[in-house]
């Protein structure tokens, strides 16, 4: 019998492959159980309407994430501090050439010429400009345009419930866009003074998006820089005494602190000196480094406290206690027109992320240039333009239920690797308590209001498992600067709870056992997830009653916006004293501060609870708490056990 011969075997084997394709069924690859609150479909998509479709691809090595994380960051580790170049996160992760292919015979067997297929350079994305005919065939689903409130909304297309994939190529993909994902507009608008719609990712600047919004007790007409008035009135000096924070910084030349800003929220430079003249003299004049990104600039055409308040309280406080001649890193993202989301900030710290994490995602995330014309940016798209700084904090944030979990665990597993190379990221933790952006969940999923929903709506990315979120305390009225803080109970409450998305990290589990075991919360089952998920926040600093100088006067400020830079600037500072002796940067924090070494290294918060969706919330208690999490820094015991780490 003779042998066969290749290309009879070659014919054979590609038959069985595209047989294989062919029979492969289809699954759910993701879904959602509601519409995000206030959107709804109007009409059937345009079938010859052209959509960019984008298939993201499974990255390598993902299910090692935690264990690699953990290798650098975890005290009890031979690797402690050994982080990680850019080039060896982005080879590691890159996804395998079997994804690519995979996906790719998909597409090219569904119809879609392969002349129209193309690979992103970084390998993430397989990228095809379908028609709407050819997506629902494709995936399985029907779209529709969706309009957000009444007559003359913001309208997007996305399709319904679900989408699917062959089973095959299911597991080869992280998701699909456009699909699901309610973060984009369809079109964006010029911004103007009306509160934009709340749940696009690129709107997380406009005032009132979001889950983080610094609130105002009004102006102040006369200042109280003495310590007896700390209750009332907060300056940089209550906060040096609250945490002993005191230090002259040693290595600036090595040292980095960046503030992340998200037009339209920018600062004013009068502001910052009129700051400054009253509590750091010897700092006026001093300004932010800008690093631009897609357009971010420091726009004074809408003033304000909606516009200014949260970059005026970021920068004044974080320079102010760094102190003068340190260099604090302002990352002003977006320009007026398009916005900008988490996405395209993470962008701009590593090209590799720019192609194959989220990014520049015309569905989810702000376009540069400006596609529409409308005098927006007009470069190209901003990937890989800095270095991350060693510290990274921002005061703003989404609900778990604005987003999917495809593209909160693909933005999440970003963080990961920013800890992997060193860089510490903070994330406010929310100011309503248990109730996320103010609304609770329904038992269907969807977000309302109380009393219709009654389940607790935890934040993203706090609730992302590598990254470290900020809670809020306060000096309790009438109390001195030297007496304990109680969780913040003035105009804001801590944001905090459960995830309904990431599991519990190891690094955690002991700390939220405890508290569950001795002091359960007392509701009932779908109140907030019992199933063991990432719980946060990690850390707290005091948020309320600061003095804050915005458009030429003063006012009393409020929120977790306070506490995150707070944090991040004593963190700048033990970075510092490491790198004056030759060591690296503390990186990725939560596995050492939830370690046994760090157990009496804060100040810990017992008062106090997070109310929201009718309820009180979770209660401060001793040992970790969804309010307040392990407590507030005191400075000299965290520099002392930081410093004897490798």
């Amino acid at each position: 019998m003779p042998l066969p011969t290749p290309r009879v075997v070659a014919l054979t084997l590609c038959l069985f492959v595209v047989g294989v394709l062919s029979l492969s069924p289809r699954v759910v690859h993701e879904s959602r159980r509601s519409l995000p609150h206030s959107w709804a479909p109007v009409r059937r998509a345009e079938p010859r309407m052209v959509l960019p479709l984008r298939v993201g691809l499974k990255q390598s090595n993902l299910a090692s994430i935690e264990e690699y994380v953990m290798d650098v960051s975890h005290p009890d580790s031979p690797n402690y501090g050994k982080h990680w170049t850019p080039s060896k996160v982005a080879a590691t992760f890159r996804p395998s050439s079997e994804a690519i292919s995979t996906v790719h015979a998909w597409l090219v067997e569904s119809g879609v010429d392969a002349k129209r297929v193309r690979l992103s350079a970084g390998g993430g994305w397989l990228n095809a400009n379908v028609t709407i005919e050819e997506a629902e065939r494709l995936l399985g689903t029907e779209y529709y345009v969706y309009r957000f409130g009444s007559e003359g909304g913001d309208e997007h297309v996305a399709c319904e419930d679900k989408y699917h994939l062959p089973e095959h190529v299911s597991k080869h993909v992280d998701m699909v866009t456009p699909t699901l994902h309610f973060d984009r507009p369809a079109k964006a608008r010029r911004h103007t003074q009306e509160r934009e719609a709340p749940s696009k990712a690129s709107s997380i600047g406009q005032p009132g998006s979001g889950t983080v919004n610094p609130k105002t007790m009004g102006k102040l007409t006369t200042i109280l820089n003495e310590l007896e008035n700390c209750d009332s009135q907060l300056t940089l000096d209550c906060l040096r005494v609250l945490y002993n924070f005191d230090y002259f910084p040693l290595a600036t030349s090595k040292n980095s602190l960046g503030i992340v800003e998200y037009t339209p929220n920018a600062y004013l430079a009068g502001d910052l000196d009129l700051f400054f003249g009253n509590f750091s003299t010897s700092q006026i004049g001093e300004r932010p480094k800008l690093i631009s990104v897609d357009g971010g600039f420091d726009q004074t055409e809408y003033q304000g406290f909606d516009y200014n308040g949260e970059s005026n309280l970021d920068l004044q406080y974080s320079m102010g206690l760094v102190g003068p001649g340190q260099t604090v890193t302002l990352y002003q993202v977006g320009d007026l027109v398009e916005g900008a989301s988490f996405n395209n900030f993470i962008d701009a710290l590593d090209a590799s992320y720019c192609t194959y994490e989220g990014g520049d995602d015309p569905n989810e995330d702000a376009v540069y240039p400006d596609p529409y014309g409308d005098g927006g940016y007009n470069g190209t798209q901003d990937c890989g333009i800095t270095t991350p700084t060693h510290i990274i904090s921002t005061s703003y944030g989404y609900a778990e239920a604005d987003l999917t979990p495809a593209y909160m665990e693909r933005q999440c597993n970003e963080y990961a690797k920013l800890g992997l190379m060193g860089v510490t990221v903070l994330y406010s933790s929310g100011d309503d308590g248990v109730a996320g952006n103010g609304a609770c969940l329904a038992s269907d999923g969807s977000q309302g209001y109380y009393p219709e929903a009654t389940g607790f709506s935890p934040g993203f990315p706090p609730t992302c498992p590598y990254v470290t979120a900020v809670g809020a305390t306060q000096i309790v009225s009438g109390a001195s600067v030297t007496q304990p803080e109680s969780a913040c109970q003035d105009i804001i409450y801590s944001g905090g709870g459960f995830s309904n998305v990431f599991p519990i990290p190891d690094y955690q589990k002991g700390a939220v056992e405890e508290y569950l075991t001795r002091y359960p919360p007392p509701y009932p089952a779908g109140t907030y997830n019992t199933s063991g998920s990432r719980a946060f926040p990690d850390l707290s600093a005091n948020g309320a009653w600061y003095v804050v100088a915005v458009d030429g006067e003063y006012e009393s400020v409020f929120g977790t916006s306070c506490s995150s830079p707070v944090v991040g600037s004593i963190l700048y500072a033990i970075n510092d004293a490491r790198l004056a002796i030759g060591k690296g940067p503390i990186g990725f924090i939560n596995p050492t501060i939830y370690s046994p070494y760090f157990w009496g290294a804060f100040n810990d918060i017992t008062n106090g609870t997070n109310p929201g969706c009718g309820t009180v919330g979770f209660s401060a208690t001793p040992g970790w708490d969804p309010v307040t999490g392990v407590g507030t820094p005191d400075f000299p015991k965290l520099l002392g056990l930081w410093l004897s780490l490798p």
